[in-house]
């Protein structure tokens, strides 16, 4: 009998939770005020120059990604209130569960479940719901020359971004961080995973373009530039970068 009442009060509290995130996962694309998006850096590799380079961030910084969502939710026709507000909350010193490489499903949801288990643990975030949180992992690029793949979570609205400790990548490292902030709003890749191309027209910039390519800017959620049919550069900062009309319908601005 006893363990027939615990695991209904446990059915309860995953149900909660997960009206919860789906609360947050709708509210958060509403757009009736300016979203919360709480940044965090994480020291990935432990070592001296990525320590040294976190202590030389500040918020200004990250300000070009708040930057690019006002500029472009002007373009659809969006209200002031279709932006985010952007804070820098220090660093965490606990690593983040690293996410499943070819998992199955089921691998997803229980690191899914862990991340967010993480996030409760290690963070503390007072103010109005919904609210995004970015988890910045830095690298040396000088012992990385590739990074995994970051992820973006709709439920708990977390984001777990790769990225390297470097002035010089500074500004495509806010490519990145704008990606993976629209991947926890909803948005998709529009990219062949197999050729990393963008796929058209979703992952152009301008798919009405005439000649079609060489396109002069990547739409966000396909990360490059298509120059040709089989050569895509990636933007050296947002200002190469559009959100692309299937994206803005997918964070609910169409």
């Amino acid at each position: 009998m006893f363990k027939a009442i615990r695991i209904i009060i446990l059915l309860f509290i995953l149900l909660a939770v997960g009206i919860g995130a789906w609360r947050d996962k709708t509210r958060s694309v509403e757009w009736k005020r300016a979203l919360p998006v709480h940044v965090f850096l994480i020291n990935g590799d432990g070592s001296q120059p990525v320590a040294e380079y976190l202590s030389s961030l500040t918020v200004d910084d990250f300000k070009p990604v708040a930057s690019f969502m006002s500029d472009e939710a002007k373009r659809y026709g969006r209200s002031a209130n279709a932006s985010i507000d952007l804070k820098l909350e220090g660093q965490i010193k606990l690593l983040p569960p690293e996410p499943p490489h070819n998992g199955s499903t089921w691998d997803a949801i229980i690191w899914s479940l862990k991340m967010r288990w993480w996030v409760y643990r290690n963070t503390d975030i007072v103010g109005p719901r919904p609210q995004v949180k970015l988890f910045l992992l830095y690298f040396d690029p000088a012992k990385n020359k590739m990074l995994p793949h970051s992820t973006g979570l709709q439920e708990g609205l977390i984001g777990r971004v790769n990225l390297f400790a470097s002035h010089d990548m500074a500004k495509q490292n806010n490519v990145v961080i704008a990606h993976e902030f629209l991947h926890v709003l909803g948005a998709t890749d529009h990219y062949d995973r197999a050729t990393n191309l963008p796929l058209f027209p979703d992952g152009y910039a301008d798919p009405e373009l005439k000649p079609l390519l060489p396109q002069h800017f990547a739409e966000i959620m396909a990360g490059r530039t298509p120059k040709s049919p089989t050569e895509a550069v990636i933007p050296d900062s947002l200002d190469n970068v559009v959100i692309g009309s299937k994206t803005a319908l997918e964070i609910n601005w169409r």
